[in-house]
């Protein structure tokens, strides 16, 4: 999975955090002396890499669905800064001397299944998927940040900048929805199935990886506990909730 903005930035919780303290306090060079923590850091831009990749694939196959020539172009420009994100990620991971391949493959199978097991059946269901599924990855992602060295938040919240996916997806599902009000229902219970995968297949990444999910739980990552872990969860489920009204769908 991706990384995407939502059109309302339906997820606020890290604007409103407090002052990054320990490792989210330092820069790369201090933070990545720590074996686990650099492991973990490796993890993460692969699992990220990997996941534009598959968005760049995507979009390229979306667009081939596309009602109109100008919808083609715009889901290939998309498609574009999808890559130009991959090749930034991959970038780093060769700065600070990791194969990016090496650091991709751990991921694959699980980000595969899950597209291979959400595989939208026409045009609205891929915008749909698009929305929602890398939505929450971008959720995701922007929580871990929060805890990363200054350089590497940087460069993540860089890649999860929005390629104009997110509006244009709302534009083009609400103008179906009024046009057929019917497809509503059927795309709400699309994006129900899409959040519960979506969730499943992140819990899977982090569990399968022992340096993430010690990120998580507190091992190296500043203040991050399991009860915190819930609640980022929530976090997560309140921000689909809301694009999913934005989407004209009951969630």
């Amino acid at each position: 999975m991706r990384s995407m903005e939502t059109p309302d930035n339906a997820n606020e919780a890290t604007d409103e955090a407090p002052a990054p303290t320990g490792i989210a306090a330092q820069d790369w060079a201090t933070a990545s002396a720590e074996p686990q923590y650099r492991a973990a850091v490796v993890d993460l831009l692969g699992a990220l890499a990997y996941g534009e990749l598959a968005a760049f694939e995507r979009l390229a196959e979306d667009a081939k669905l596309a009602p109109t020539l100008g919808d083609k172009a715009a889901l290939a420009k998309m498609a574009s800064a999808e890559f130009h994100h991959f090749e930034t990620l991959t970038d780093r991971l060769t700065a600070i001397e990791e194969e990016p391949t090496a650091a991709m493959e751990p991921f694959g199978k699980a980000l595969d299944d899950f597209h291979r097991q959400t595989a939208p059946s026409d045009w609205l269901e891929g915008l749909v998927k698009a929305y929602v599924g890398d939505s929450i990855a971008s959720d995701f992602y922007r929580e871990i940040a929060a805890r990363l060295d200054t350089d590497t938040r940087s460069l993540v919240l860089a890649v999860l900048d929005d390629t104009g996916h997110g509006n244009f997806a709302v534009e083009k599902v609400r103008a179906a929805i009024e046009a057929e009000p019917r497809v509503g229902g059927r795309l709400a219970l699309w994006a129900r199935r899409l959040m519960g995968e979506a969730l499943s297949q992140a819990q899977r990444v982090v569990a399968d990886r022992d340096a993430l999910s010690t990120m998580l739980v507190g091992g190296v990552a500043d203040g991050f506990d399991l009860a915190e872990v819930g609640r980022m969860f929530s976090r997560i489920t309140e921000a689909h909730t809301k694009r999913m009204a934005a989407l004209g769908l009951a969630a």
